[in-house]
């Protein structure tokens, strides 16, 4: 009975979305995807979860090459983050900044989490969760769904992601 009544309140809604705002949070998480690929040779996926007042509570990227951890996505760092310096696990709320379309494990944990609104750059025509493979997020068989914007700087974060592999197979990168 309690759980119901705890998901029954209305939560804080997340910013309302902004084109600007996202652009200048995207970049941050662009930055990190960068710093995934320049300093540990990781896959370049960046993260930023941001309170509803617009501050950054967590960050993250692709950790799971370097930590051993096939759950150390960029999401999952900056969820973890976030959960650590809000001391909740829910993030009842926050807005996630991703420069990938999250895969289903990371849209799970953002259900679970309760992010309010994921922003992500460049789609996954493989693994997608967002919407473009699968739609975890707006499912209705959930207690909770995510608010989802796709394509802010797709891409900038499209090229990179596509260098990063172009580079590991020994091609040329794209301009």
């Amino acid at each position: 009975m309690f759980w119901k009544l705890l998901d029954a309140r209305e939560p804080p809604a997340a910013a309302a979305a902004d084109p600007a705002t996202d652009e200048r949070f995207m970049r941050h998480a662009l930055a990190l995807a960068e710093r995934a690929e320049q300093e540990y040779d990781e896959v370049p996926v960046g993260a930023v979860l941001v309170s509803p007042d617009g501050e950054v509570v967590g960050e993250g990227w692709n950790r799971n090459i370097r930590d051993h951890d096939p759950s150390a996505h960029a999401e999952i760092v900056a969820m973890r983050q976030g959960g650590a310096r809000l001391g909740n696990h829910r993030l009842v709320g926050c807005t996630l900044y991703v420069t990938l379309e999250p895969c289903a494990m990371c849209a799970m944990a953002m259900v679970h989490a309760r992010i309010a609104r994921v922003v992500y750059a460049a789609t996954d025509p493989k693994t997608g969760a967002a919407g473009s493979v699968f739609d975890l997020l707006a499912d209705p068989r959930h207690n909770h769904r995510v608010a989802v914007t796709g394509g802010v700087l797709a891409a900038e974060a499209g090229t990179r992601l596509t260098n990063y592999f172009r580079r590991k197979r020994g091609k040329p990168p794209l301009t």
